[in-house]
């Protein structure tokens, strides 16, 4: 595993050294990548300190660079001002990577994306299915030029199946995969979960199976394709339940808030709402003498959880009515000295407002290419792992359109200024 050093800063403001943990230090990836799925994959290799290459269509880049609110050397725009003005969206994304422009429909942009191919570890795209083989680029034209390279391409459906050539982002495959219609309240509709589930799973499995890929290629020189599916991906969360089996029992699927199995839930307390998680027969007992009410613990209907299921409702709104006698912190404290899981449910607010990531590096201040101080307005996602051996590198702030064309061409094609130009004003970059 590659180190190297940084300064830290101590939450007393003295400054150390401390090794900086790169694994991927001497891995380089090119990534034609937009939206969220590829671009998070991107991020995610960059944090592991591999060289990420960001390929962008000439004057026009990823689509997320065109959806606002804009941030640059003037502050927060609606829309965008400069070119130097990059998105909010493209800030959280885009961390750590470099941007370079080159236009793949022209024959000439062709033969320089190989030309960085031939000196790449990774190749990553989320074009839809077909993309870069109808552009000359797919996994046989870079195989060819590179035998060992490691090819990922992320998907609605995958590259293959029925499915394969329908359009899809993370809206539709939430409802194919069925994950909508086990989320929700049980006499309401199907519910998509609030984030972008499938976007943002998908990347992690592919990054961990590039590494596999990697790690295959040290023992054996090859190279190989990896096609994710982001409604496979989906449907490997969810049937790690029994779901077919409760389907076959004629079982509610959809529970809202609550468990199919009691008192597991969501409870409202005098000035917040709390979820508790409780089924074994004395973790029961723990929460009876909690909410102060040993008599629930000892009637007939709750003595077991067999006994529980069957009297569910009734338990539940029995317990309302001694939830709704505490506030939230009390409550919360009470159940926690009886070891019983609890936890309010907190607004967004509050949990920006939650030491605990700041501390950890989960969330950092959200960071322009060409800006010295954090922009104030949000954060940015740090890495939700520790390692023992030191912290990962800090990632530098997403780049502006083409900001690393010099750098890049310059390094690995040995292009001088004048052939850029040139290439350029013929909009191959």
């Amino acid at each position: 595993m590659r180190t190297s050093a940084r300064m830290l800063r101590l939450p007393t403001g003295k400054l150390i050294e401390v090794k900086v943990v790169q694994p991927l230090k001497d891995v380089r990836v090119l990534a034609v990548t937009v939206f969220l799925a590829g671009p998070f994959l991107s991020m995610t290799l960059a944090r592991f300190g591999a060289d990420v290459i960001k390929v962008e269509m000439p004057g026009i880049g990823d689509p997320v660079r065109a959806l606002g609110p804009f941030v640059g050397p003037e502050g927060i725009h609606p829309t965008k001002q400069t070119d130097q003005d990059i998105p909010t969206k493209f800030l959280k994304r885009t961390q750590g990577v470099k941007s370079i422009t080159l236009n793949l429909k022209d024959p000439e942009g062709r033969s320089l994306f190989l030309e960085l191919a031939k000196q790449s570890d990774v190749v990553i795209e989320n074009l839809a299915p077909g993309s870069m083989k109808r552009l000359g680029l797919g996994y046989k034209d870079v195989v060819a030029v590179n035998p060992s390279i490691v090819y990922c391409s992320i998907s609605g459906y995958g590259q293959e199946g029925p499915h394969a050539d329908n359009p899809a982002h993370d809206h539709q495959i939430q409802a194919m995969s069925g994950m909508m219609d086990i989320n929700g309240h049980p006499d309401g509709p199907p519910t998509r979960v609030g984030v972008y589930v499938s976007d943002l799973v998908t990347p992690l499995y592919s990054a961990f199976s590039i590494l596999a890929a990697l790690r295959h290629r040290e023992q054996t020189g090859e190279g190989q394709y990896l096609d994710a599916s982001m409604m496979d991906t989906l449907a490997s969360l969810m049937f790690m339940e029994p779901l077919e089996e409760a389907l076959a029992e004629g079982q509610p699927i959809r529970a809202g808030n609550n468990a199919r199995t009691g008192p597991t839930g969501l409870y409202h307390v005098k000035d917040a709402d709390v979820i508790i998680t409780v089924g074994h027969d004395h973790r029961f007992r723990d929460l009876c003498d909690g909410l102060k009410a040993p008599e629930l613990a000892h009637d007939p209907r709750f003595t077991d959880a067999i006994k529980r299921a069957e009297n569910l409702e009734a338990l539940r709104a029995a317990l309302q009515e001694r939830f709704a006698q505490f506030d939230c912190d009390e409550i919360v404290a009470r159940l926690k000295e009886r070891d019983v899981p609890v936890a309010p449910v907190r607004t967004l607010d509050k949990v920006l407002a939650d030491d605990h990531f700041r501390n950890r590096g989960t969330l950092k201040p959200m960071r322009h290419s060409l800006l010295d101080d954090p922009v104030e307005s949000g954060v940015v996602v740090g890495f939700p792992i520790q390692f023992s051996s030191g912290p990962l590198p800090e990632l530098r702030g997403a780049p502006t359109l083409g900001m690393d064309n010099k750098d890049v061409f310059g390094q690995l094609l040995d292009m001088d200024a004048a052939q850029l130009q040139a290439l350029k004003d013929k909009g191959v970059v």
